[in-house]
């Protein structure tokens, strides 16, 4: 599927009416291709660690937003012994239609061997 993207960074958002006379548009349509969900999967683990250093233990999840992706990378802040009790990030990576990272945060921290309660 290709997706029409106007003069504006392949965010889809303009500011205001477009004006036809504004020159930061340009008069012709570029066509983009969105990245694929692996491609976005693998895009936001790459920021991920990229981004903070920490060594990647996966992807945990990935959702299709109106301007791209969001992608849940779990990554180990502190490696300690035995393994079970090293600390985990859960991080939340926003990429747009491209794949370009748009902004991440860390959602939560916890211990590798303790489950989710609920």
């Amino acid at each position: 599927m290709t997706q029409l993207i106007r003069g504006d960074g392949g965010r889809g958002r303009q500011n205001g009416p477009a004006n036809p006379d504004d020159d930061r548009y340009d008069d012709e349509d570029e066509y983009l291709e969105p990245v694929s969900a692996a491609e976005a999967a693998r895009e936001g683990l790459r920021q991920v660690v990229e981004l903070t250093g920490r060594d990647p233990v996966g992807t945990t999840s990935l959702r299709s937003v109106r301007d791209g992706w969001v992608v849940g990378v779990e990554v180990v802040e502190d490696h300690r012994i035995p393994a079970s009790t090293d600390l985990l990030g859960l991080y939340e990576v926003e990429l747009d239609v491209e794949g370009g990272l748009l902004g991440y945060r860390r959602v939560r921290r916890y211990q590798r061997g303790k489950g989710e309660v609920g």
